[in-house]
Protein backbone atom coordinates (compact mmCIF):
# COMPACT_ATOMS: atom_id res chain seq x y z
CA UNK A 1 0.00 0.00 0.00
CA UNK A 2 0.89 3.41 -0.64
CA UNK A 3 2.39 5.82 1.69
CA UNK A 4 -1.11 8.16 0.56
CA UNK A 5 -3.32 5.51 1.30
CA UNK A 6 -1.35 4.33 5.02
CA UNK A 7 -2.06 7.76 5.76
CA UNK A 8 -6.02 8.00 4.26
CA UNK A 9 -6.29 4.38 5.85
CA UNK A 10 -5.72 5.42 9.74
CA UNK A 11 -4.66 8.33 11.99
CA UNK A 12 -0.75 7.45 12.65
CA UNK A 13 0.21 7.76 16.67
CA UNK A 14 3.91 7.95 17.24
CA UNK A 15 3.56 6.97 20.55
CA UNK A 16 1.74 3.85 21.76
CA UNK A 17 0.92 3.26 25.25
CA UNK A 18 2.28 -0.30 26.73
CA UNK A 19 1.63 -1.42 30.85
CA UNK A 20 4.17 -3.16 32.68
CA UNK A 21 3.53 -4.86 36.28
CA UNK A 22 6.03 -4.62 38.55
CA UNK A 23 6.61 -8.05 39.73
CA UNK A 24 9.42 -7.30 42.49
CA UNK A 25 8.38 -9.14 46.26
CA UNK A 26 7.25 -6.83 48.85
CA UNK A 27 5.86 -4.87 45.97
CA UNK A 28 2.46 -6.13 45.52
CA UNK A 29 0.49 -3.02 46.07
CA UNK A 30 1.60 -1.25 43.01
CA UNK A 31 -0.40 -0.03 40.33
CA UNK A 32 0.41 -0.72 36.60
CA UNK A 33 2.54 1.51 34.68
CA UNK A 34 2.34 3.35 31.64
CA UNK A 35 5.45 3.55 29.36
CA UNK A 36 5.81 5.15 26.31
CA UNK A 37 7.21 2.83 23.87
CA UNK A 38 8.22 3.64 19.74
CA UNK A 39 6.73 2.02 16.79
CA UNK A 40 9.04 1.69 13.74
CA UNK A 41 7.24 2.89 10.74
CA UNK A 42 8.82 3.82 7.40
CA UNK A 43 10.51 7.23 7.48
CA UNK A 44 8.00 8.82 4.39
CA UNK A 45 5.40 8.05 6.35
CA UNK A 46 7.06 10.02 9.75
CA UNK A 47 8.29 12.77 7.35
CA UNK A 48 4.35 13.41 5.86
CA UNK A 49 2.70 13.33 8.60
CA UNK A 50 5.35 15.62 10.40
CA UNK A 51 4.60 17.65 7.65
CA UNK A 52 0.78 17.35 7.98
CA UNK A 53 1.15 18.65 11.33
CA UNK A 54 2.91 21.50 10.41
CA UNK A 55 -0.05 22.42 8.29
CA UNK A 56 -2.21 21.90 11.21
CA UNK A 57 -0.38 23.95 13.11
CA UNK A 58 0.27 20.95 15.75
CA UNK A 59 3.87 22.48 16.17
CA UNK A 60 4.45 19.84 19.15
CA UNK A 61 3.37 16.84 17.45
CA UNK A 62 5.59 18.22 14.26
CA UNK A 63 8.57 18.50 16.17
CA UNK A 64 7.59 14.75 18.10
CA UNK A 65 7.45 12.80 14.04
CA UNK A 66 10.61 15.09 13.15
CA UNK A 67 12.91 13.93 16.17
CA UNK A 68 11.96 10.20 15.56
CA UNK A 69 13.15 10.67 11.79
CA UNK A 70 16.09 11.75 13.00
CA UNK A 71 16.33 8.65 15.72
CA UNK A 72 15.05 6.17 13.11
CA UNK A 73 17.49 7.53 10.20
CA UNK A 74 20.24 9.59 11.78
CA UNK A 75 22.62 11.30 9.36
CA UNK A 76 20.40 10.79 6.44
CA UNK A 77 18.43 13.28 3.95
CA UNK A 78 15.47 12.87 6.09
CA UNK A 79 17.27 13.43 8.85
CA UNK A 80 18.56 16.46 7.38
CA UNK A 81 15.39 17.93 6.39
CA UNK A 82 13.35 16.81 9.58
CA UNK A 83 16.18 19.10 11.85
CA UNK A 84 14.94 22.19 9.49
CA UNK A 85 11.46 21.29 10.36
CA UNK A 86 12.06 20.97 13.56
CA UNK A 87 13.79 24.64 13.74
CA UNK A 88 10.30 25.79 11.94
CA UNK A 89 8.22 24.16 14.21
CA UNK A 90 9.92 25.14 17.72
CA UNK A 91 9.89 29.01 16.28
CA UNK A 92 6.46 29.02 15.16
CA UNK A 93 5.59 27.62 18.74
CA UNK A 94 7.60 30.54 20.19
CA UNK A 95 9.99 27.74 21.76
CA UNK A 96 13.28 30.18 20.56
CA UNK A 97 15.74 28.32 22.80
CA UNK A 98 15.11 25.23 21.41
CA UNK A 99 15.11 26.56 17.89
CA UNK A 100 18.05 27.95 18.24
CA UNK A 101 19.78 24.77 19.12
CA UNK A 102 18.14 23.04 16.58
CA UNK A 103 19.72 25.49 14.11
CA UNK A 104 23.04 25.04 15.86
CA UNK A 105 22.51 21.13 15.45
CA UNK A 106 22.08 21.95 12.26
CA UNK A 107 25.38 23.94 11.37
CA UNK A 108 27.37 21.86 13.20
CA UNK A 109 26.14 18.21 11.31
CA UNK A 110 25.92 20.39 7.78
CA UNK A 111 28.07 23.16 7.34
CA UNK A 112 28.45 22.90 3.66
CA UNK A 113 24.55 22.18 3.08
CA UNK A 114 22.26 24.52 0.79
CA UNK A 115 20.19 24.81 3.87
CA UNK A 116 22.69 25.98 6.35
CA UNK A 117 22.01 29.60 5.33
CA UNK A 118 18.37 29.14 6.32
CA UNK A 119 19.56 27.88 10.09
CA UNK A 120 22.30 30.80 10.50
CA UNK A 121 18.88 33.14 9.24
CA UNK A 122 16.94 31.57 12.06
CA UNK A 123 19.32 31.92 14.82
CA UNK A 124 18.82 35.76 14.11
CA UNK A 125 15.36 35.44 13.85
CA UNK A 126 15.16 33.89 17.22
CA UNK A 127 16.84 36.69 18.05
CA UNK A 128 15.00 39.21 16.51
CA UNK A 129 11.68 37.54 18.09
CA UNK A 130 12.99 38.28 21.37
CA UNK A 131 13.68 42.32 21.06
CA UNK A 132 11.71 44.05 24.30
CA UNK A 133 10.80 47.38 24.49
CA UNK A 134 13.30 49.62 24.99
CA UNK A 135 13.22 50.61 28.72
CA UNK A 136 14.29 47.06 29.41
CA UNK A 137 17.91 44.87 28.93
CA UNK A 138 18.51 44.99 24.87
CA UNK A 139 20.93 41.86 25.23
CA UNK A 140 18.91 40.32 22.52
CA UNK A 141 18.80 43.28 20.51
CA UNK A 142 22.48 43.22 20.49
CA UNK A 143 22.30 39.30 19.77
CA UNK A 144 20.30 39.75 16.83
CA UNK A 145 22.32 43.03 15.16
CA UNK A 146 25.07 40.53 16.11
CA UNK A 147 23.72 37.23 14.13
CA UNK A 148 22.02 39.41 11.00
CA UNK A 149 25.04 40.92 10.48
CA UNK A 150 26.61 37.50 9.94
CA UNK A 151 24.04 36.51 7.67
CA UNK A 152 24.60 39.26 5.54
CA UNK A 153 28.63 38.77 6.19
CA UNK A 154 27.60 34.94 4.57
CA UNK A 155 25.43 35.20 2.28
CA UNK A 156 25.58 39.06 0.95
CA UNK A 157 23.34 38.14 -2.04
CA UNK A 158 20.75 35.88 -0.49
CA UNK A 159 17.47 36.11 0.27
CA UNK A 160 17.59 35.64 3.75
CA UNK A 161 20.46 38.57 3.58
CA UNK A 162 17.97 41.05 1.86
CA UNK A 163 15.50 40.32 4.84
CA UNK A 164 18.21 40.44 7.21
CA UNK A 165 19.40 44.26 6.18
CA UNK A 166 15.64 45.40 7.13
CA UNK A 167 15.75 43.82 10.11
CA UNK A 168 19.41 45.65 10.85
CA UNK A 169 17.41 48.68 10.23
CA UNK A 170 14.96 47.93 12.88
CA UNK A 171 17.26 46.58 15.38
CA UNK A 172 19.39 50.19 14.70
CA UNK A 173 16.17 51.55 15.93
CA UNK A 174 15.71 50.01 18.91
CA UNK A 175 19.75 50.22 19.89
CA UNK A 176 18.93 54.00 18.97
CA UNK A 177 15.72 54.31 20.94
CA UNK A 178 17.58 52.98 24.25
CA UNK A 179 20.36 55.54 23.99
CA UNK A 180 17.44 57.98 24.21
CA UNK A 181 16.00 56.61 26.79
CA UNK A 182 18.67 56.64 29.10
CA UNK A 183 19.60 60.30 27.70
CA UNK A 184 16.03 61.53 28.67
CA UNK A 185 16.45 60.10 31.97
CA UNK A 186 19.66 61.77 32.67
CA UNK A 187 18.60 64.85 31.31
CA UNK A 188 15.51 64.68 33.53
CA UNK A 189 17.51 64.15 36.48
CA UNK A 190 19.76 66.73 36.27
CA UNK A 191 22.58 65.63 34.56
CA UNK A 192 23.22 67.04 30.80
CA UNK A 193 26.72 65.97 30.39
CA UNK A 194 25.74 62.24 30.94
CA UNK A 195 23.03 63.15 28.86
CA UNK A 196 24.85 64.46 25.75
CA UNK A 197 27.08 61.03 25.95
CA UNK A 198 24.20 59.30 24.67
CA UNK A 199 22.35 61.99 22.34
CA UNK A 200 25.74 62.31 20.69
CA UNK A 201 25.83 58.47 20.35
CA UNK A 202 22.34 58.72 18.43
CA UNK A 203 23.62 61.72 15.97
CA UNK A 204 26.98 59.83 15.40
CA UNK A 205 26.10 55.73 15.11
CA UNK A 206 22.68 55.68 14.71
CA UNK A 207 22.16 58.78 12.54
CA UNK A 208 20.34 56.94 9.83
CA UNK A 209 17.32 55.94 12.52
CA UNK A 210 14.07 57.96 13.43
CA UNK A 211 15.61 59.26 16.69
CA UNK A 212 18.20 61.30 15.13
CA UNK A 213 16.24 64.15 14.82
CA UNK A 214 15.43 64.42 18.50
CA UNK A 215 18.92 63.45 19.38
CA UNK A 216 19.66 66.91 17.94
CA UNK A 217 17.37 68.52 20.01
CA UNK A 218 18.03 67.27 22.84
CA UNK A 219 21.58 67.70 22.36
CA UNK A 220 20.66 71.69 21.95
CA UNK A 221 18.38 71.37 25.49
CA UNK A 222 21.47 69.89 27.20
CA UNK A 223 24.08 72.45 25.93
CA UNK A 224 21.75 75.27 27.20
CA UNK A 225 21.30 73.74 30.61
CA UNK A 226 25.08 73.87 30.41
CA UNK A 227 25.34 77.56 29.25
CA UNK A 228 27.15 76.28 25.98
CA UNK A 229 25.68 78.27 23.57
CA UNK A 230 28.01 78.11 20.75
CA UNK A 231 27.55 73.61 20.81
CA UNK A 232 23.80 74.60 21.81
CA UNK A 233 23.26 76.85 18.09
CA UNK A 234 25.74 74.36 16.12
CA UNK A 235 23.78 71.34 16.59
CA UNK A 236 20.33 73.50 15.95
CA UNK A 237 22.03 74.65 12.76
CA UNK A 238 23.01 70.50 11.74
CA UNK A 239 19.43 69.90 12.83
CA UNK A 240 18.29 72.77 10.75
CA UNK A 241 19.94 71.92 7.48
CA UNK A 242 18.93 68.28 7.94
CA UNK A 243 15.56 68.04 8.89
CA UNK A 244 14.07 71.80 8.37
CA UNK A 245 10.74 70.69 8.37
CA UNK A 246 10.89 68.43 11.44
CA UNK A 247 9.14 69.54 14.81
CA UNK A 248 12.04 68.65 16.62
CA UNK A 249 13.81 71.96 14.81
CA UNK A 250 10.89 73.60 15.21
CA UNK A 251 11.33 73.00 18.97
CA UNK A 252 14.96 74.00 19.03
CA UNK A 253 14.34 77.26 17.35
CA UNK A 254 12.08 77.90 19.92
CA UNK A 255 13.98 77.75 22.58
CA UNK A 256 16.55 79.68 21.41
CA UNK A 257 14.90 82.53 19.94
CA UNK A 258 13.10 82.41 23.89
CA UNK A 259 16.33 83.02 25.08
CA UNK A 260 17.18 85.79 22.93
CA UNK A 261 19.33 83.11 20.70
CA UNK A 262 19.19 82.75 16.73
CA UNK A 263 19.98 79.59 14.80
CA UNK A 264 20.65 80.14 11.41
CA UNK A 265 17.56 79.21 9.42
CA UNK A 266 14.19 79.47 10.29
CA UNK A 267 11.89 76.29 10.34
CA UNK A 268 10.48 74.98 6.62
CA UNK A 269 7.29 73.48 7.00
CA UNK A 270 7.94 72.18 3.22
CA UNK A 271 11.51 71.33 4.23
CA UNK A 272 12.81 67.45 4.97
CA UNK A 273 11.45 65.81 7.58
CA UNK A 274 13.12 63.42 9.86
CA UNK A 275 13.14 59.14 8.96
CA UNK A 276 10.20 57.39 10.19
CA UNK A 277 10.33 54.76 12.43
CA UNK A 278 10.59 51.57 11.23
CA UNK A 279 7.10 49.17 10.91
CA UNK A 280 6.15 47.50 13.71
CA UNK A 281 7.79 43.73 13.74
CA UNK A 282 5.62 40.79 12.50
CA UNK A 283 5.88 37.16 12.59
CA UNK A 284 6.63 36.06 9.27
CA UNK A 285 6.39 32.47 8.02
CA UNK A 286 10.12 32.29 7.63
CA UNK A 287 9.30 28.98 5.89
CA UNK A 288 8.91 29.97 2.61
CA UNK A 289 12.56 31.20 2.63
CA UNK A 290 14.06 27.57 2.36
CA UNK A 291 14.79 26.14 -0.91
CA UNK A 292 15.35 22.59 -0.98
CA UNK A 293 17.34 20.93 -3.87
Amino acid sequence: MSVVGLLKKSAIVLLLASASVAGLSGCANKNKQQHLVYEERPVELLYQTGMESLDQKSWTDAVTYFEEVQRQHPYSEWSRRAIVMIIYAQYQADHYVEATAAADQFIKLYPGSDLTPYAYYMKAICAFEQIVDVGRDQAYTDSAKGLLSDVVRRYPNSEYAKDARVKLDMVQDQLAGKEMDVGRWYLNDNQPLAAIGRFKTVASDYQTTSHTPEALYRLVEANEMMGLHEEATRDAAVLGYNYPGDRWYARAYKLMTEKGEKPAIAPDPNGKKGPEAPDTKKKKSWLSFMKFS
